[in-house]
């Protein structure tokens, strides 16, 4: 059983139940060495006496306690056992035998034992962390089994700029002798209401120790109130294999999507993706990853372009377990494969970054940022220059967790691009709030 999740069940107990021993001055010593950590101690104390006191609750759970210290859980599991014969409703020493059984593998008992004490008058913190606690366990049990999860997520917002398109309307092109264009009204920005649907599956079934088979599957969406031309859609699939030794998870997938607008093919792509991850300990994670893709244009074949991207991230949590702090780095080159047009190709770097704050067990707050710079290959024919593309994104949000496998989000987006070519410049908010139902 991982050190990690028999320490996270202990956390279930920790400053909870007190007061739960009457005095003497064996258990008084007994409670003195548990309280300063010396478990082993406490144990040698203890099981000294254990024919003569055997089946005195007090004396029991003390043993149960500093043999769970000690190491000794089955010697515990006896001790707790006798325990709850006498005294079926002692939630302390239920929350014992849970981590105990955690401890030699019995994931099944302990999930029942802390089930009852959730269903027994204790303080909701602690009914929270057993959920938490819960949560590992079910971890632990999908380990070595094929296990399918799927979703479903309704969208309601509203978009400043549906089509990304720039804010003024005249354009000046210098291939005209800078003559002065006057924008369609399609081509300009528009501001809308929007709904969103969006279901997905995944799957991660075992094929040999260590080694993974996982397969995903997500389809999106998205339909505005006016402006339908600029409905889009998507649908993406993936399949991979994950290997994971101690501390490192190595996987490597292909993925395969397409992208619509207005229900017409946009774009395809598909391509793999290989990551190497390392899990320094329980609260900072590290990983380098390289894509290499290929995006097609149906109709735009033109604009045909073999992508590669590489780079890392970083995960850390604070001490306190509520705060995590995340980023990344990464640059990369899409590669026209048709000649003669450089102005479609370009090379790309990019950083990202965010934090995300636990306030309540059912409610976090998030905020990400994101920047990328896109020089292009080549002078744009109309504007006689070399496009030069500056990507900002900003994001704030909340995730509420309304009920078991429900999440309600509010967010806010902001995206800004820059561009020396004025009919790419664009910005755009997005305010939205989503329902999402995880089965």
């Amino acid at each position: 059983m991982s050190n990690k999740f028999y320490s996270l069940a202990a956390l279930v107990l920790l400053a909870t139940f007190s007061g739960m021993v009457k005095a003497d001055a064996l258990t008084d010593q007994a409670k003195a060495l548990l309280d300063q950590g010396k478990g082993a101690a406490a144990y040698e104390l203890l099981i000294k006496e254990e024919p003569a006191r055997a089946g005195n609750p007090d004396y029991d759970l003390l043993l149960g306690l500093a043999a769970l210290d000690a190491g000794h859980n089955t010697n515990a599991i006896f001790a707790l056992e006798r325990v709850l014969a006498v005294q079926p409703e002692n939630a302390r020493a239920r929350a014992e035998i849970a981590r105990a059984y955690l401890a030699v593998g019995e994931t099944k008992t302990a999930r029942r034992e802390f089930e009852t004490v959730k269903t027994q008058p204790v303080p909701e913190a602690v009914k929270a962390t057993i959920d938490r606690v819960l949560a590992a366990i079910e971890r632990i049990e999908e380990q070595g089994k094929t296990v399918v999860h799927s979703f479903v997520e309704f969208t309601y917002g509203h978009d400043t700029n549906v089509n990304a398109g720039p804010s003024g309307s005249q354009v000046a092109v210098p291939a005209f002798g800078g003559l002065v264009f006057t924008l369609g009204a399609n081509n300009v920005a528009l501001h809308d209401d929007f709904t969103a649907y969006t279901a997905g599956a995944s799957l991660r079934t075992p094929l040999a120790k260590g080694l993974d088979l996982t397969a995903g599957f997500t389809a999106t969406k998205r339909i505005n109130g006016t402006y339908d031309v600029f409905d889009t859609g998507s649908a993406d699939g993936n399949i991979g294999v994950v290997y994971t030794q101690d501390q490192d998870v190595f996987s490597l997938g292909y993925q395969n999507g397409t992208f619509y607008v207005d229900n017409n093919r946009y774009r395809d792509s598909n391509g793999f993706t290989g990551q190497w991850q390392r899990n320094f300990d329980d609260r900072t994670q590290g990983s380098v990853f390289v894509q290499y893709g290929w995006l097609r244009y149906p109709f735009q074949m033109v604009r045909d372009a073999d992508r590669t991207v590489y780079g890392f991230n970083l995960a850390h949590a604070l001490g306190d377990r509520k705060t995590l702090f995340f980023g990344g780095l990464y640059a990369g080159d899409e590669k026209e494969t048709q000649s003669g047009v450089p102005q479609w190709g370009h090379r790309l770097w990019g950083a990202r970054g965010g934090v995300q704050y636990q306030f309540r067990d059912d409610v976090s707050a998030f905020a990400n940022v994101s920047y990328e710079s896109d020089p292009y290959g080549g002078p744009d024919p109309f504007f006689l220059t070399s496009r030069k593309d500056d990507l900002t994104n900003l994001g704030i949000g909340v995730a509420w967790n309304l009920a078991d496998k429900w999440r309600l989000t509010p967010q806010y987006t902001y995206t800004r691009n820059g561009s020396n070519i004025p009919i790419n410049a664009y910005k755009r908010e997005m305010v939205s709030v989503s329902l999402r139902r995880d089965f």
